[in-house]
């Protein structure tokens, strides 16, 4: 894959890339839920290709610590901005949320808050306890980078969620214009250590949108680097333009393209891949942990 570096001109979206809508009303019990509860979706805000299909499931990715980030990311629609002080009931209502829903998995995911001192990762540990205190449903956490702040990925880790998920996004040579500034490579990979080091029994996992100018060599090094990191799980996905304001596409991948590199990062040594061009960070989440009773006990028997 010798990637183009120079972006698209505005055209249709590939055949591949048009969905048909959801028959009948099942996605409007999540959305009305989430409007009741006066919660936050990624879904919603980051304007995902899948959020009426997850909806009609009855799931939802929640996202916590407000509706607007400090970070200024090319590829991302959610707000920036001022943010507002942390709503301490947040949690309570995103397990009453996921109670009412029925989840036997659950992701939970926030805006960058460079504002707090922490990142926000006291509020992460207060959500996955209101989670085990009124559902059984497995925890998977997707956190910002935190700032660089070790002591806040280990307060996370030592809440004992199942998978502890963060977005690599990119490859190194296009984090700048991607993940902003801010964002640091070689601090991601340090986080997957530093996770795997304090619980070897947590699942790890990271995300990268594909069709922004990386080549197959970069991607493939990046992997590598996952790997030897102590990354699990790996999702691929093609990153479709929210809207004018962000980074527009370098290339459509095919399906087939898709499978490939799937077929490559399993060979790498992955243990789960979820590779497509609908693929998003926690689409399917559940399936890609799987049933596995003695990890979930290992997990458990640390809390």
């Amino acid at each position: 894959m010798t990637a183009p570096t120079t972006p698209l001109p505005h055209e249709p979206l590939p055949r591949w890339l048009k969905r048909n809508i959801p028959k009948g009303n099942a996605n409007h019990f999540t959305a009305r839920l989430i409007e009741d509860l006066k919660l936050q979706t990624v879904c919603d805000h980051a304007k995902c290709p899948n959020r009426m299909e997850c909806y009609a499931q009855k799931t939802a990715t929640f996202m916590i610590l407000g509706d607007v980030c400090t970070r200024r990311c090319g590829f991302c629609h959610v707000a920036k901005g001022k943010t507002r002080p942390v709503d301490a009931d947040e949690p309570r209502r995103v397990a009453e949320a996921v109670r009412q829903m029925g989840l036997a998995h659950v992701v939970i995911t926030c805006v960058t808050r460079d504002d707090l001192p922490d990142g926000g990762a006291e509020h992460f540990v207060r959500t996955i306890q209101a989670l085990r205190e009124i559902t059984a449903a497995t925890i998977e956490v997707l956190p910002s980078d935190f700032s660089g702040n070790g002591a806040a990925v280990d307060r996370v880790v030592d809440a004992f969620p199942q998978v502890y998920n963060h977005n690599t996004e990119t490859v190194p040579r296009l984090y700048g214009a991607v993940r902003g500034r801010k964002s640091d490579y070689a601090w991601t990979l340090a986080m997957f250590r530093r996770i795997k080091a304090r619980n070897s029994a947590i699942r790890t996992k990271s995300g990268l949108m594909l069709g922004l100018g990386e080549t197959r060599e970069e991607l493939l090094a990046t992997l590598s680097d996952l790997l030897a990191a102590g990354c699990e799980m790996l999702t691929l996905g093609q990153y479709l333009r929210p809207s004018l304001e962000q980074m527009p596409v370098v290339r459509y991948l095919a399906p087939e393209e898709f499978h490939e590199l799937g077929e490559a990062a399993r060979r790498l040594g992955f243990q789960q891949v979820a590779s497509g061009p609908f693929v998003r960070s926690s689409y399917h989440a559940r399936q890609m942990i799987g049933t596995d009773e003695s990890r979930q006990s290992a997990v458990g028997s640390r809390q």
